[in-house]
C-alpha cells in the first residue's frame, strides 16, 4: 500500500481473506482430488479405462460448468446483504436459489443423457466409446444432487463460513475412493464394472454430500436466524431473474475457460489412447493446482462484495489486493512443483512409460501458465464481488476462444505438434484472459457507484 498507515489494515485483510480462502481452497482441492481418485483408479485398471474416464469426465464437467457458474451469483448477493445489515432477506433469497439449482440440475441430467449419442460423430476413438458411454450413464444421476450441494455451499461461503465446504469435500472422498475401487475392479464377488463403477461411486458421493449439507444447515445455530427452511416459497420470477442476470454471465465465463480445456481433451481424443491418457494426467494435476487460486478467488468475491455492501471503496480494493498477494504465493509453489517434480507426479497416475513421459512433458507447459491462470481467476472473482459479470464474459470469450483455441488447434493439429501444441494454446488463452480481466477490475473498482 502506498500509505504506511494502511499497512495494518492490509495485513488484517490478508489474514481475513486467508482464513476464508483456506477451507475454500481445501474444499476445491477435494473436488480436484475427485478427478485424481477417478484417474488413479482408472489408470491402474488399464490405459483404455483411463482414456475413457478422461473423455467422459470432460463431457460431464463441460455442461456442468454453466450451472456451477450461474449459482455463483449467490455468494456476492448474500455477502452484500450481510454487509448492508439485511440478513433477514438472505433466507428468502436462498430458497429461490434452491429452485434455480433444482431446475438446472434436472436440465443438465436430461442433456447428459443425450451426450453418448454424439460420441462417434465427435470422432472419439471407437475402442473407448462403450466405456465412455457407461461412465456417463452412471454419473449423470448425481447431477441434481451436485447443483443443490453447490447452492448450499455458496450460501455458507457467502456468509464467511467455509469450513463445511472443506469437511464435506474430503468426507466425499472417503466414500468415493473405496467404493470406486471395489466397483471398478470387481472385488468381494461383485462384477468388474470398469469405468461404469467410477461413475456410480461419483454419483453416490454427490447425493451423500448434498444430504449432509442440508442436514447441517437445518441444525446449525450459526444459520438459525436466517430461517432457511422455515417455510415453503414458490418460485418468484423477479428474484430468479436477478439471480440469472448476474449468474448466467458467470456461467458462460466459466464455461468458456472450462470448455477450452474440455474441447482440447476431445481434440486430443482423436490422437490415440496414450495421448488421451497423458493429457488426462497433466490436466488433472493442473486442475488441482487451480483449486488453490480458485478458493482465493471465491474468498475475494465475498470480501469485495461485503465491502461493496457497506459502501467501502478502499476496503474493496484492499480485499482484491489481498487476494492477489495470496494468489502469488500459491502459484509460485505450484509452478516450482510442476517444474521440478513433473516426472514423479506423472508416475503416480500410470505404470505405462509412454503415458508417464508425455504426461510429465505436458506438466512443464502447465508450469508456464500458473501465474496467468492465478491472475485471471482472482480478477474474475473480484469482479463478481462487484456484480460486474457481463463485460468479463465477453472478455473471456475473446481470450479463450479468440486466442487460446485457434493457437492450440493450429499448433497441435495444424502443425502436428500434438498435445504439446494444444497446451501452448491453453497458455496463450489464459495469458490473454489475465491481462483483460485484471485491467477490467482496475477500471471497474474506480468507476462503479458505491451502494
Amino acid at each position: 500500500m502506498s500509505n504506511s498507515a494502511d499497512r495494518p489494515r492490509f495485513r488484517s485483510e490478508v489474514g481475513k481473506t486467508a482464513r476464508l480462502a483456506g477451507p475454500l481452497a481445501a474444499g476445491h482441492l477435494s473436488s480436484g482430488l475427485v478427478s485424481f481418485v477417478d484417474a488413479f483408479i482408472a489408470g491402474h485398471h488399464g490405459t483404455a479405462t483411463l482414456a475413457a474416464v478422461s473423455v467422459g469426465t470432460a463431457l460431464f464437467w463441460l455442461p456442468m460448468l454453466a450451472p456451477m457458474g450461474t449459482l455463483m451469483a449467490l455468494p456476492p448477493a448474500v455477502s452484500q446483504l450481510d454487509g448492508a445489515g439485511r440478513r433477514s432477506e438472505i433466507g428468502p433469497l436462498f430458497r429461490q436459489a434452491l429452485w434455480l439449482a433444482a431446475g438446472l440440475g434436472l436440465l443438465l441430467l436430461a442433456l447428459l443423457s443425450l451426450v453418448p449419442l454424439l460420441l462417434r460423430p465427435m470422432g472419439i476413438t471407437p475402442e473407448i466409446v462403450p466405456e465412455v458411454t457407461v461412465f456417463l450413464n452412471a454419473v449423470r444421476w448425481g447431477i441434481p444432487a451436485f447443483t443443490l450441494y453447490l447452492c448450499m455451499r455458496y450460501l455458507s461461503d457467502g456468509l464467511h463460513w467455509s469450513l463445511p465446504t472443506m469437511l464435506l469435500g474430503f468426507g466425499g472422498l472417503c466414500v468415493l475412493a473405496p467404493v470406486a475401487y471395489v466397483l471398478t475392479n470387481g472385488l468381494f464377488g461383485l462384477p468388474e464394472l470398469g469405468a461404469e463403477g467410477i461413475g456410480i461411486a461419483t454419483s453416490l458421493m454427490f447425493w451423500l454430500q448434498a444430504s449432509g449439507f442440508a442436514l447441517y444447515l437445518a441444525r446449525s445455530r450459526r444459520f438459525v436466524d436466517l430461517r432457511l427452511f422455515a417455510q415453503w416459497d414458490w418460485p418468484h420470477w423477479n428474484v430468479q431473474r436477478d439471480l440469472l442476470r448476474t449468474g448466467l454471465p458467470i456461467g458462460v465465463t466459466i464455461t468458456m475457460e472450462g470448455g477450452l480445456f474440455a474441447v482440447t481433451a476431445l481434440l486430443i481424443g482423436r490422437l490415440g489412447e496414450v495421448q488421451v491418457a497423458a493429457h488426462q494426467v497433466a490436466l488433472n494435476v493442473a486442475s488441482m493446482c487451480f483449486m488453490l487460486p480458485f478458493g482465493i478467488a471465491e474468498a475475494t468475491t465475498v470480501r469485495v462484495g461485503h465491502a461493496f455492501g457497506r459502501g467501502d471503496r478502499d476496503g474493496l480494493r484492499r480485499a482484491a489486493l489481498a487476494g492477489f498477494a495470496l494468489m502469488l504465493c500459491t502459484q509460485t509453489a505450484s509452478a516450482l512443483l510442476l517444474l521440478f517434480g513433473h516426472g514423479a507426479v506423472a508416475g503416480l497416475y500410470s505404470a505405462d512409460p509412454q503415458v508417464i513421459a508425455l504426461g510429465g512433458a505436458l506438466l512443464l507447459y502447465a508450469a508456464l501458465f500458473q501465474f496467468p491462470d492465478g491472475v485471471q481467476v482472482v480478477s474474475a472473482g473480484a469482479l463478481r464481488g462487484l456484480k460486474d459479470t457481463r463485460v468479463p464474459m465477453w472478455l473471456a470469450v475473446l481470450a479463450y476462444w479468440g486466442v487460446g483455441m485457434p493457437v492450440g488447434a493450429g499448433l497441435g493439429l495444424g502443425l502436428g505438434w500434438g498435445p504439446r501444441g494444444m497446451w501452448l494454446g491453453l497458455t496463450a488463452g489464459l495469458t490473454m484472459a489475465a491481462f483483460l480481466l485484471a485491467r477490467r477490475f482496475l477500471r471497474s473498482s474506480v468507476r462503479i457507484p458505491m451502494a
